[in-house]
């Protein structure tokens, strides 16, 4: 007997996989740096993860990237714990539809899949508001290496036509 490809529970480990991937935007952008964009950054394989000591790590890189001095420090953890919460709903999410895997319908399916969409959509905007707020506080050199850690992070940008 062969399993389907995609099960619904695969699918919605696929899921979390990318929403987790896309609520750490610009957490890979410091491996990227130190791997000189050669091979796969030390975080990436932790990046889909939600494990509470990955959530530390790409928290902790993500400051370290930033340069987020003493001053920040209070603005700095309004966008660790959105980070923590978000890896938090993720978490909930895969495990309330892995309880429901076996009995899942393809209605089932695409409901869990709009729960992960809207789970992603809502930590995108606190994370944002966070960010904002932190981003807003920096001078503009440390804006300008925000910018490129966030730049650094995620597929190629297409070339300009000229």
């Amino acid at each position: 007997m062969t399993l389907p490809l995609f099960t619904p529970i695969v699918r919605s480990l696929a899921i979390v996989s990318l929403a987790s991937t896309a609520l750490v935007a610009g957490t890979l952008g410091p491996a990227s740096a130190q791997t000189g964009g050669q091979g796969k950054p030390p975080a990436a394989a932790a990046a889909t993860s939600n494990k509470p000591q990955t959530v530390e790590q790409r928290v902790t890189e993500l400051k370290a990237a930033l340069k987020i001095t003493p001053d920040q420090e209070t603005k700095w953890k309004a966008v660790a714990d959105a980070m923590r919460q978000n890896a938090g709903m993720m978490d909930k999410l895969v495990q309330e539809k892995r309880a429901k895997a076996a009995s899942m319908t393809a209605v089932d399916d695409l409901e869990t899949y709009q729960d992960f969409t809207k789970a992603h959509l809502d930590g995108l905007k606190n994370l944002t508001s966070a960010f904002k707020s932190l981003y807003d506080s920096m001078p503009a050199d440390q804006k300008k290496n925000a910018d490129h850690v966030f730049d650094s992070y995620g597929p190629s940008k297409p070339a300009q036509q000229g």
